[in-house]
Parts: C-alpha cells; sequence; structure tokens
C-alpha cells in the first residue's frame, strides 16, 4: 500500500495536513491532500473571498473527491478530519478506498447524540438561520473552544491565523436536520453494508466540537456482516489533534492500523 489520501474538515483547507504529507513521505507513501471544489487557494485567499465556501455543495464535494480516488492506480487509505471523516465515510460506503480512518469525526446522518459542547461549537453558525446560505467563521475565542481548547490563548491565536476560514453554513444546518427530514439524506450512509472496508474512528478525549460520545455512537452504528470496525480515543486531546503537539502519534496509529487492515 503506498497512496494516503487526507481530507480535510470544515473551517479547514488541506494546509491542515501539512505537518502529515512529509511524515507519511518519509516512511515510502504518496499523499494527496484535494481541496474541496473552489478551496484549491491559500487560506488568505478564502478568507478574502469566501464565495467558493458558500456555494459548494456536499454532492459535488464528494463528486470531486470520487474523482480522485478513482484516477489512481490502487485503491488508496483515506483519512479524513471532522466533515473530512464524514465525506470518508460516504466514500468507504460507495466502494472507494482499502481502509479507512476518520479523526474526531463529524457523523452522517442517523447519529442522534448532540452533547452541549457541540452545540456550543456550532451555535456561532446555528445562531442565525440566514447563515445556512453563507459562509460562516469563527472569531479567535469561539476557534479556540471549538478547535484548541487545550492550547493556550496565545497557540490557539496563532492556529487560527495560520489555519482558520469561514464554513459553509448550509453543511452545519443539514447536519443539523438532516435526522428530521424524511428519507435519505446527503449524508446518509448504509450501516449494515458488508462490502465497506475496514474503518478506524479516532476521538480526542477533549475534543468540544465532535466529543467521544459522538463518535462512540456513529462507530456503534455499523453492523455489516464481516466487516471491521475499530474505535480509539486519546484522552486530553482536543478536535485540533492532527496540529496539536503529538499529532506523530495519531498519525502513526492511524496508519499503523490502515496498513494492517487493508484489504
Amino acid at each position: 500500500m503506498s497512496t494516503i489520501v487526507l481530507i480535510h474538515g470544515l473551517w479547514l483547507t488541506p494546509r491542515s495536513w501539512e505537518h502529515w504529507v512529509p511524515y507519511y513521505e518519509s516512511k515510502g507513501h504518496r499523499v494527496l491532500t484535494p481541496a474541496y471544489p473552489g478551496f484549491d487557494v491559500e487560506v488568505e485567499a478564502l478568507r478574502a473571498d469566501p464565495t467558493p465556501i458558500a456555494t459548494v455543495t456536499v454532492p459535488e464535494t464528494i463528486a470531486h473527491l470520487e474523482r480522485v480516488i478513482t484516477s489512481l492506480d490502487e485503491k488508496p487509505i483515506l483519512i479524513g478530519h471532522s466533515f473530512g471523516g464524514t465525506f470518508t465515510q460516504l466514500l468507504l460506503d460507495r466502494g472507494h478506498g482499502a481502509a479507512g480512518v476518520v479523526i474526531d469525526s463529524a457523523p452522517p446522518e442517523g447519529i442522534q447524540v448532540t452533547p452541549p459542547s457541540q452545540i456550543k461549537s456550532l451555535f456561532p453558525i446555528l445562531n442565525n438561520p440566514a447563515k445556512r446560505h453563507q459562509a460562516a467563521g469563527l472569531t479567535p475565542e469561539q476557534w479556540h473552544y471549538a478547535f484548541t481548547n487545550t492550547l493556550s490563548a496565545e497557540d490557539s491565536k496563532a492556529a487560527y491565523e495560520r489555519y482558520a476560514i469561514p464554513a459553509s453554513g448550509s453543511w452545519v444546518w443539514h447536519g443539523l436536520l438532516a435526522n428530521l427530514k424524511p428519507g435519505k439524506q446527503e449524508t446518509w450512509v448504509d450501516f449494515r453494508n458488508a462490502d465497506r472496508a475496514p474503518l478506524l474512528f479516532i476521538a480526542g478525549g477533549s475534543d468540544h466540537t465532535m466529543p467521544p460520545s459522538v463518535n462512540k455512537s456513529n462507530a456503534h452504528h455499523y453492523k455489516g456482516e464481516g466487516t471491521i470496525t475499530g474505535y480509539i480515543e486519546f484522552p486530553g486531546r482536543s478536535h485540533w489533534t492532527c496540529v496539536d503537539p503529538g499529532w506523530e502519534q495519531v498519525a502513526d496509529t492511524a496508519l499503523d492500523w490502515a496498513l494492517r487492515h487493508a484489504r
């Protein structure tokens, strides 16, 4: 297995993987970090003009990721963070990937666990229905609570300035309403899909945005006969676990598990 595809989450771009790419490449792997459609510019450009964030849809993004993956000469390992974890689950359900790892994953349709810290983290978007059609950002203080609560205020501000962009309000609102609408929504997966590749959930014990209870519920929903679903929790790690000090342990755990179980 030589190819790894890293999928970023909301409020972020592929820059969030900038440490993981050389780390995995040094181990002999080819590493791809596809951006969402329209996100293939620098963080600073998206802050200046967030139009692509406001207009891109989940189906468009899935189709884009599928094109990237199916152009490869082998099934890659898929690793997704936050909403990138949702995309990883959707892609595995569609038959893509030799194995998948989701880190602090946002849930697909059907996961109804909603801890108070999650509501508080997402409230800057959920507090106004008008943001459903906008690109909505976080203040440095809101970012500190939602992403970097285990860092000092100074280190959190540095991370905010380096990585943070607005997020799609429609994606967040859709996640809130998906379980209230009849029929299959755009983040629906077949939890009983027996053909799905192995999938590992990694949760941060101090994650405010996607707490362990969300990831545990998500993992426990998978019931496909003969499938492999794992769960590992890192105590004291936040939603920013892919960049927080000690991220190497998370990267090693994800890759080692995926290589052992890839098919």
